[in-house]
């Protein structure tokens, strides 16, 4: 059974729809949406200056269908 995504989890999804390049790297929530598979890494970056980039998976784009914001 998958488990409940916070609030949180859920604004980060629809920000990563709409507005990707804000997301940032130390976004706590991340890590918890790619242990779901909700989430990948598009290109990791070794730079400090530079952010690494993410996206929503298939699954990820799927919660955010069942919710109705697609």
């Amino acid at each position: 059974m998958p488990r409940l995504l916070s609030p949180h989890e859920l604004a980060t999804l629809l920000l990563l729809m709409h507005a990707p390049a804000q997301v940032e790297g130390g976004n706590p929530y991340l890590e918890a949406l790619r242990s779901e598979s909700l989430v990948e890494v598009v290109a990791f970056t070794a730079n400090a200056d530079e952010k690494n980039q993410y996206r929503l998976t298939a699954e990820g784009n799927a919660v955010l269908r069942r919710l109705g914001a697609v």
